[in-house]
Order: structure tokens, then sequence, then C-alpha cells
């Protein structure tokens, strides 16, 4: 990369954690380049982004920024995930690192506070933003669903006990 380059990539890397809430920090010794293609696709399709980085260039985008403390992890070859929604990018990271051992977690910062490896996979373990939305919907649509059905039983009751009837005489 020519300086240009470099300047454009840290800026872009700037941009794209300025509007994150969770940073990870990995290893991916010896991965290959379909590997990493296919743990990027992983991590776009969750809403998040991966990246590998070096690490001078990494240190130079998250200086002056809330990611700033977890400058002393960015130590041989790393990558970066994050993600607005704290739970995307460190599930796809967490999970991938269960079936790939070349993918390494390091660490990672949220809210300002750093993370250690047990810390991220706990946070992964949480429910993602949809499925907290979709839990939310599920309790507040139950009551109406459950009023429904009690205010349609007894005319249902009652059209039983006439087909009874007429089946009867």
């Amino acid at each position: 990369m020519n300086k240009q380059q470099k300047q454009d990539f840290v800026q872009n890397l700037r941009k794209g954690l300025g509007d994150s809430s969770v940073l990870v920090v990995t290893t991916q010794s010896g991965m290959t380049v379909s590997e990493a293609a296919e743990l990027r696709a992983k991590m776009r399709e969750a809403g998040a982004s991966f990246k590998v980085v070096k690490n001078t260039l990494a240190k130079i985008a998250i200086k002056d920024t809330k990611y700033e403390k977890v400058s002393d992890l960015l130590k041989g070859p790393i990558a970066l995930a994050y993600s607005s929604d704290p739970i995307a990018a460190t599930k796809v990271a967490v999970d991938y690192a269960k079936a790939n051992e070349k993918l390494q977690l390091v660490g990672g910062i949220m809210d300002e506070r750093l993370m250690e490896v047990a810390d991220v996979k706990k946070l992964a373990s949480l429910p993602s933003l949809d499925e907290l939305r979709a839990k939310i919907a599920g309790v507040i649509m139950m009551p109406a669903t459950q009023i429904a059905t009690l205010i349609r039983e007894p005319a249902a009751g009652i059209a039983r006990v006439l087909q009874a009837r007429s089946q009867q005489g």
C-alpha cells in the first residue's frame, strides 16, 4: 500500500469503528484466503465487519477513540471484528473460532471496558438484539392472542352444541 492507500484504509477503519459498539481482536495465524472470505461473509450476514489489519494501522485508527485501550492487544497477525450490535461480531467470531482453530480470540472492548476472552465468550452467548426484539414482540402479542381466543371460544362452544343437537335429531 502506498501512503494515500494507508490513509484511506485508516479513515475507513476509523469510520467503521465509530459506528460500532464492540470490537473483538483476533489472531488468524495460518488462515487461508478462502477461510477468511468465509468468515467475512458470515460477519456481513450478521451485520458485522471483519478486517485483517496491520498493527501500526490499527493503532493509528483507534488512537483518540473509545477503543484506544485495546492497543496493548494488537500484537502479531491480528484481525478486528466489529459491529453496531454488540452481540453480532462476538457471536460470529466465537462460533468460527470453535470450528476453526486457526482463528484465536485475543480479547475485545465494549463501552470503553476491556474484555478478556472469557468475557467475549459470555457476550457471544447472549441473544442478539433481533432475537430480543422478537421475544418482546411475542410477549406483547401473546395477551392479544389469548384475548381473541377467549372472545371466540363461547361462540365456538355454542356452534358445537348446535351441531351436536342437529346430528341427534
